[in-house]
């Protein structure tokens, strides 16, 4: 395919799905069968994942704005990254969160691989440590703490069987 179609794709999936809550144009740009290679717990398969994590985000940030920083394709695959800003008044699902009311700004990008004319693989990364520190949500320390050690000792204990 050629490179400048395919970031034209991504430049639609980004500011038409996720930034202004376009769903249908999913149905056009995302197989119905996306393998996403990095997926949240609770995420449907295939198009219905990626609806569904668009949902939830612009449900937690409803005024969000999506930047496509940079947009690159050799052809078969596409490579975007953005920043997204936006207010957190909306809960976020993902977490079981209540609104705190606070700005962000977050960064995240995406790999997808295209067969035909649609997006039939993703991998993708978020800031999601650095939204949750600008909202003023990160666990103390001593949580932290707890938590790694009972990690380690679940560990431990499933290596032992």
């Amino acid at each position: 395919m050629d490179p400048e179609t395919l970031k034209d794709m991504y430049r639609r999936w980004l500011l038409e799905v996720w930034g202004a809550g376009r769903y249908e144009v999913d149905d056009e740009l995302i197989h119905v069968d996306l393998v996403d290679h990095n997926r949240y717990e609770g995420q449907p398969d295939g198009r219905a994942g990626d609806v569904w994590a668009a949902q939830m985000v612009r449900r937690a940030f409803p005024d969000l704005q999506f930047v496509p920083d940079l947009v690159v394709s050799d052809g078969e695959y596409v490579v975007g990254r953005w920043t997204m800003t936006g207010t957190n008044t909306g809960t976020i699902d993902l977490f079981g969160l209540p609104p705190t009311g606070r700005p962000v700004t977050m960064t995240g990008q995406e790999v997808f691989r295209a067969e035909g004319r649609q997006f039939v693989e993703v991998w993708h990364q978020e800031d999601l440590p650095g939204m949750l520190a600008q909202l003023a949500l990160q666990p103390p320390p001593v949580l932290m703490r707890l938590a790694a050690r009972q990690s380690a000792w679940r560990y431990r204990r499933a290596r032992q069987r």
